[in-house]
Parts: structure tokens; sequence; C-alpha cells
């Protein structure tokens, strides 16, 4: 504390008012000036002490952000006391426990981006390989002309699997990064289902899968069109991959006060209840998924659905059918 050039020169500047006062008091009389003499020395005793303490204060509150610059956020620094010093104490508890939780999200991150290009990696590593054989075969002048066709167009469907793949990937990470500007738009349901179901009547037309779509025409849902339109397609997409040929797809939809509800539902395979808390996850694979299934179809519009203030729910029974409840509501609460 003496090391610190303001404490000598308010110390210096005490002892030259204390000594002025003692001298002034020894004109009036010996014992008034031992008395002015005696009171200097107790208040400037009773600043160094207090000085000292509030610099002991200050080296704790010095230690306590060093441990902070080292990573080690667990301590904590508030006391119960009124004053600056405590309100200073209180503030950088407050900055600690904000940088505590940004340094956890850091590694939630790190630990997700880590998991994705482990994910990716390996959703690319077997058609890489299936491609790079079939290049290799191609380059045989021997090979015969129903072969040199085949290897052709199963390196055309790799490749627009590896495209498929990707776009996917980049949709997702543009959600959770929160770089995509979602619409909020009031959108007729019935034209957003048949916008969705398009795309995919030739799948259920070569299946000989049949579909319904009932609900009130005025029906409307306040989200973004083609946002919502990915959600369904991959959804239904789902469904028709799981439900075998004449089978059945049923979407109804309906509107209240708090939501809109979009029920899907086939009659399908199913889903085992152990793997229903999961098929929302990134690159799961259920035990009845395809050869062909990645694993991020239902992810994508899990991510879609709730980046509009929605929710998706799912029921299943093995040999009955699968159906999801997809609720996309007005107003957050």
């Amino acid at each position: 504390m003496l090391r610190n050039r303001e404490i000598k020169i308010l110390l210096t500047i005490l002892f030259l008012i204390s000594l002025i006062g003692t001298i002034v008091a020894l004109f009036i009389s010996i014992p008034t000036s031992l008395f002015v003499l005696g009171i200097s020395i107790v208040l400037i005793s009773c600043i160094f002490l207090f000085t000292k303490w509030r610099y002991r204060e200050i080296e704790k509150v010095s230690e306590y952000l060093q441990h902070i610059a080292n990573g080690d956020f667990r301590l904590d620094v508030r006391d119960n006391y009124e004053g600056e010093l405590s309100l200073l104490k209180s503030n950088i508890y407050k900055v600690t426990k904000m940088l505590s939780e940004q340094g956890n999200v850091l590694h939630e991150d790190k630990v997700k981006l880590t998991n994705a290009i482990s994910d990716i990696s390996h959703q690319l590593k077997t058609p890489l390989t299936s491609m790079m054989v079939m290049a290799d075969l191609l380059r045989d002048k021997r090979l015969d002309d129903d072969k040199r066709a085949e290897f052709t167009r199963n390196i055309h469907v790799q490749l627009e699997r590896m495209e498929w793949l990707v776009s996917s990937l980049l949709k997702l990470s543009k959600i959770d990064a929160g770089t995509i500007t979602l619409k909020k738009e009031k959108i007729p349901v019935h034209s957003l289902i048949q916008t969705a179901i398009e795309p995919l009547l030739i799948p259920m037309d070569i299946k000989m899968q049949t579909y319904s779509i009932t609900g009130d025409d005025q029906t409307r849902l306040i989200g973004d069109f083609n946002w919502t339109v990915e959600a369904l397609i991959n959804i239904i997409k789902n469904c028709v991959e799981h439900t075998p040929e004449r089978g059945e797809i049923s979407i109804h939809y309906s509107e209240n006060a708090l939501f809109t509800e979009i029920i899907i539902s086939d009659n399908g395979k199913g889903i085992p209840k152990e793997e229903l808390p999961y098929i929302f996850k990134r690159f799961y694979k259920g035990k009845n998924a395809g050869d062909d299934s990645v694993g991020i179809g239902l992810a994508m519009a899990y991510s879609f659905v709730t980046s509009q203030q929605g929710d998706i729910k799912v029921t299943s029974e093995l040999g009955v059918g699968t159906t999801f409840h997809i609720k996309f509501y007005k107003q957050v609460i």
C-alpha cells in the first residue's frame, strides 16, 4: 500500500496538517497542543487502517479477476454490504456469470461443430468411395456399354445425393446461426400442403399409394411459405418412404384461437417407442431406415418449424403407422 504514490502524498499532507495544527495549538497552551496532536494521530491511524482495509479488498478483487482470466468462474466475490466497493463486486460477479455462460455456449458450439464435421465426413465418405471405385472401373476399355452406362448412372445418383446433403447442411447451419430472415405472413394452409405434396406425387404413384387432404380452405398460419414447404416435404417424404405399396397417407389441418395444426398420418411400418425421442436428431437412423437414408430430413423439418414458433410431436405404433402433429402458434406467451 505504501508503495502507491497517492498514499504517500495523502499521508504527507495529513502529517503536515497535524504538525501545523499542533504548532498553532502550542501558542494557546501545551495541553491544547498535546490534545490536537493526539487527535491528529488517532485520525491519521483510522484513515491509514481504513485505506489499508480497502486496499486489501481491492487485492481480493484483483485476485478474483486473475482467476477469471485463467478460466476459473467458480468463485463468488459478492458480499451483503452497502457501498461502492460492494456494488463493484456485484457488477464483477454479474460479468463473471455472463462470461461463464458465454464460455459454456462457445464450448457447446465447438462440440457441435466437431460432431457436425465428423458426421458430414462420414456421410460423404461412402458416396465418394463408391464413385472412386466406379471411376476406376470406367477406365477399363474392355468394359461393355451396359456396364458403363450403369456405372455412369450410379455416379450421377451419388452426386445428386451429395448435393442434397451439402445443400441440407447449409440450410441447417443458416437456421442455427440465425442468418436466415424468416417471413411472417398469412399462408393458406391448403395451398401450402398442395405445394409440398407435388414433388412427391411420382414416388407415391410408383408405390401406388393414395393420399387425402381434409380441412377448411380458409385455414391460415403465420410463417414463411418456402421454409414451411421444405419442412412439410421432408415429413411427407418420410411417410412415403416408410409406407408400403398401396398404403395411405392422410393430411388434416385445422385452426383455433391459439394455433394452426397440421396432422400428417400414414399406415406404414411405424417407429419403435424407444426411437421416438431421437428421430429429430441429425444423422439419426432408426432400425427401419432405408439404406439410402441419411437421417437429416426430419431434423431439417424440426429446425424449420421450431424456428417459426412451431412445434412437432410424433406418435407411432409398430405395424399400424405414424402420425406427425405440427402446430404453428399465433402468439408466443
